[in-house]
């Protein structure tokens, strides 16, 4: 584990972070994990992955319905003690898996308040990628093949809910610069140049 390199990735969306993690994955040899976490923390749990999907990234409720009910067979190991499957209970759940991961591999994580669980991971590097909302604005209206405007909301929408999430989850406050050891604007550099850029500073911090 002392050994293990892990890059840790806040992103608005829009702003390139997955790319660039994916990028900085391949070229340190790393792990890539971001949806890839749902299906592990589905199959640690012994839960169905919707149940992840429909928490991911979403601040602490319990699920009414289907999901408000009590699943004993999963190990008190796994889950709190009542078993009640709120955000809660599958944000733990997700939470070892990262750390799991963590203590066995090198690995860049995206979001999911991974740089708060591993917060006492001696090989850490955190990071928080933004761009200006006009390119974001762009950028997910050509990806999604939907207009402007609703991209735009897409944004407002999905970065107030990571906000909320890890705000809740962790003591620091999304987006901030005090939170992270780095935070970089991908429209500066481009992202190629932003790739490069935080991969230099991995190498100092570390000392790589």
């Amino acid at each position: 584990m002392a050994n293990n390199i892990i890059i840790n990735i806040g992103r608005q969306l829009g702003s390139g972070g997955r790319e660039i993690g994916r990028m900085l994955a391949t070229d340190f040899g790393l792990k890539f994990m971001d949806k890839e976490l749902i299906a592990l923390a589905a199959e640690k749990s012994g839960l169905c992955s919707e149940f992840f999907e429909k928490a991911d990234e979403k601040a602490s409720q319990t699920f009414g319905g289907l999901f408000s009910m009590r699943f004993p067979f999963i190990s008190d190991g796994c889950l709190p003690t009542n078993n009640c499957l709120s955000n809660d209970s599958l944000f733990k759940v997700q939470s070892d898996v990262i750390r799991d991961l963590a203590s066995q591999a090198s690995c860049v994580f995206i979001g999911r308040c991974a740089d708060y669980v591993l917060r006492d991971f001696p090989q850490c590097v955190n990071v928080f990628i933004s761009a200006p909302l006009s390119m974001r604005v762009s950028r997910i209206a050509k990806q999604l093949e939907i207009n402007e405007q609703k991209a735009k909301e897409l944004i407002h929408k999905t970065d107030k809910k990571r906000a909320e999430y890890y705000n809740y989850y962790s003591s620091k406050t999304w987006g901030m610069a005090a939170t992270y050891h780095l935070c970089i604007d991908s429209s500066v550099l481009g992202m190629a140049g932003t790739e490069q850029f935080i991969k230099d500073f991995v190498k100092k911090k570390l000392g790589l």
